[in-house]
């Protein structure tokens, strides 16, 4: 009979002990979605302010509509990998789309301030300084929320790969560790952007 009690209570403990590592995955893996979401809610602003951008620069830059055509392309891609991501937050293709996508976004932004620069009124105008304003603050939080989704999924794979939650994850549906989120020009993102009037 203490037998049977001690066998139980092994098992009991063994249970409650792989209860806890399910536990523990699932909240690392919805504060790295979490995360995601803050990402998320900081680059749609983004998406959201260059079309006002864009706009207020057509007036002064009619002649470089392909400059301003190819922002709000670039802004399109990036929406489009920024809904697939949100899908699936930490997919290892859908961070690798959604990092070039915004690369590519960031490089158009470059290009539009670049021409900008040879329009002073363009420059002077209240409007355009605080749509820059309003971007280069987003651009610092996208910087601040990617760097605290990094971080949770760096937490939820650590804890993932180690033992003796290696052995359990995969059979509660925890069998790849989540993506971080880098974007082509990690160097010079960690950089504010200068906008400059």
């Amino acid at each position: 009979m203490l037998t049977i009690v001690i066998i139980l209570a092994i098992i009991a403990a063994i249970a409650f002990y792989v209860i806890g590592i399910y536990n523990r995955l699932v909240s690392l893996k919805n504060r790295f979605e979490n995360a995601f979401a803050q990402i998320e809610v900081q680059l749609k602003r983004r998406h959201d302010l260059i079309p006002n951008l864009v706009e207020t620069a057509k007036g002064y830059l009619s002649h470089e509509r392909e400059t301003l055509q190819s922002v709000i392309e670039a802004r399109n891609t990036a929406s489009a990998g920024l809904k697939a991501a949100a899908a699936n937050p930490g997919s290892a293709k859908a961070m690798a789309d959604l990092g070039g996508a915004e690369g590519a976004l960031t490089q158009a932004m470059g290009r539009l301030n670049v021409v900008m620069e040879a329009y002073p009124d363009l420059k002077a105008s209240q409007n355009m300084q605080q749509l820059s304003e309003e971007l280069t603050s987003t651009e610092n939080k996208v910087a601040f929320a990617r760097q605290s989704f990094n971080d949770a999924v760096m937490h939820y794979n650590t804890y993932r790969q180690s033992f003796p939650p290696v052995a359990v994850a995969g059979m509660f549906g925890h069998d790849q560790d989540a993506s971080l989120l880098e974007f082509e020009d990690s160097a010079q993102i960690q950089v504010a952007p200068k906008v400059s009037f």
